[in-house]
């Protein structure tokens, strides 16, 4: 298994540590700063895997598939402890989550037609959005920054929509296909 593998593997493994440290008090007042510390490490894996596996060649059908699996499980698993802790309002997780199950579909019909859709401009950014959304609820530093966390919320939703729409018209041909 190639290091890019290893990092995905890694992000996975470490989503059940972030959601504990978010939901149970374990560690006293550290309980917030060790899951914020475990979202950044295993976001900055995300990206670290991409950029080696592309700088040394190292794609492989697992990192196509597991890779987007470990980061849609680790950003819905942060936001459904958000709802749990009254940080977001659950419809906007919903917008979020259903988005990633209607391209995740796509994208299924897409590989058994032996096509790959690669992430657009708007899904980078949407992403982008949403890891800095998630690290300001958890930080939850107030103040000055409860209203960047809502300039972030709204701004990942609507980046959530605009990728989606932008996703569904650049691959309508996909609806079309049949293996």
């Amino acid at each position: 298994m190639n290091t890019p593998n290893k990092l995905t593997l890694l992000r996975v493994i470490m989503i059940p540590f972030f959601v504990v440290f978010m939901l149970v008090p374990i560690a006293g007042t550290y309980t917030k700063w060790i899951s914020l510390a475990l979202f950044v490490i295993a976001s900055l894996t995300d990206a670290l895997d991409g950029y080696l596996a592309r700088r040394d060649n190292l794609v492989t059908n697992f990192g196509k598939f597991m890779d987007p699996l470990a980061d849609k499980l680790l950003v819905c698993s942060a936001l459904i402890c958000l709802i749990e802790l009254d940080k977001i309002p659950c419809w906007v997780v919903i917008i979020i989550i259903a988005r990633e199950f209607i391209i995740s579909g796509f994208r299924l019909i897409a590989s058994d037609n032996g096509i790959v859709i690669a992430a657009s401009y708007w899904g980078k950014a949407k992403t982008i959005s949403q890891m800095v959304m998630i690290i300001l609820l958890i930080a939850d530093l107030g103040s000055i920054f409860g209203t960047l966390e809502q300039i972030f919320i709204y701004l990942s939703l609507a980046l959530t929509v605009v990728s989606l729409i932008d996703y569904l018209l650049k691959n309508k041909n996909v609806l079309t296909m049949q293996s």
